[in-house]
């Protein structure tokens, strides 16, 4: 091994210098060559890393800007509903309404509609219980005050006006005397609850446009008054509805299982009805029955509206 060594070493002694020069020339050349190439390789993963890096973050960045854009999309929607959420409501008085109200218990086809409707309120005791009771049972109601308890309880109508139920006109007193001393004092009666509606509710442009005469609008010891009272309402642009199913609870002395039973007998056979209740103080079983009420309509096949289906 070591002749051999020696042997290559005395080969290469035999190489002239010159060509000594031009294999150290050729090394370093390829030395270099080397080198760029590395480096060359090493600087182009590197660059194709940072495009690569970058094409990513463009991506990125405009998914963001996708989702970005759906968000602010969906937040406008949000505050476009909570705008239409938080506008007025305002019934709107039309030939078409009129006619509605006319023919508000012929029905032209199968469905059954059951429009619930309380009277005389609103009380500190009873209206809230029907409130929460419509709100869990997610059921517009309708409700006909009088002026003198809105005057009282103005907090109470804002909430039935903001919850979405149809605030209509009782008269002020109801008193018959006061009420029907004539045809204009059923007109003035209106008037002044109208106005209290709206101190209430603080709308000032809002009008009910419906009136339910205190006792019914047939009949009576004040029968030709109120008659000359329907023109008189009419004439600006007021309608007038009665009921045609009721729970009987402002009668003698009622039960719960006869609330129930009136109105079975009074809503049999018909596919539009007005069901007359009240919310007053006194009566605590309407608030109790209520529940029972609505079930009963629901497995009958009714759906639940108020007015503003009508005055729309």
């Amino acid at each position: 091994m070591k002749d051999k060594e020696e042997k290559i070493a005395e080969n290469f002694k035999l190489i002239p210098v010159k060509d000594h020069k031009m294999i150290n020339r050729i090394l370093v050349i390829v030395t270099i060559a080397i080198v760029v190439i590395v480096t060359s390789s090493i600087a182009g993963i590197f660059v194709a890393s940072n495009m690569r890096k970058k094409e990513e973050e463009q991506i990125a960045k405009k998914q963001d800007e996708t989702v970005q854009g759906e968000n602010q999309q969906g937040q406008n929607a949000d505050q476009d509903n909570q705008v239409e959420e938080n506008k007025p409501r305002l019934p709107v008085y039309s030939e078409e309404a009129k006619q509605n109200f006319k023919n508000i218990y012929v029905s032209n086809n199968d469905e059954k509609v059951a429009y619930l409707t309380f009277d005389d309120g609103p009380s500190k005791q009873i209206t809230p219980q029907i409130l929460e009771i419509l709100k869990n049972e997610n059921i517009k109601a309708s409700f006909f005050v009088l002026g003198n308890r809105v005057a009282t309880y103005p907090n109470l109508v804002k909430q039935e006006y903001e919850e979405g139920h149809y605030i209509a006109n009782h008269g002020y007193s109801h008193e018959y005397g006061n009420v029907y001393a004539s045809s204009q004092a059923v007109l003035n009666e209106y008037n002044i609850t109208e106005n209290k509606i709206r101190e209430a509710i603080g709308v000032p442009e809002y009008s009910s446009h419906i009136f339910r005469f205190p006792g019914g609008s047939e009949g009576g010891k004040y029968a030709k008054i109120k008659n000359e009272a329907k023109s008189v309402l009419e004439q600006n642009d007021v309608l007038y509805i009665n009921w045609n199913a009721l729970t009987n609870d402002a009668v003698g002395k009622p039960t719960h299982e006869s609330l129930v039973q009136d109105l079975k007998t009074t809503s049999n056979g018909k596919n539009k009805i007005v069901v007359l209740m009240h919310d007053t103080g006194s009566k605590q079983l309407t608030a109790d029955t209520l529940p029972e009420v609505i079930s009963y309509l629901r497995e009958q096949g009714y759906i639940f509206k108020n007015f503003y289906d009508i005055m729309k």
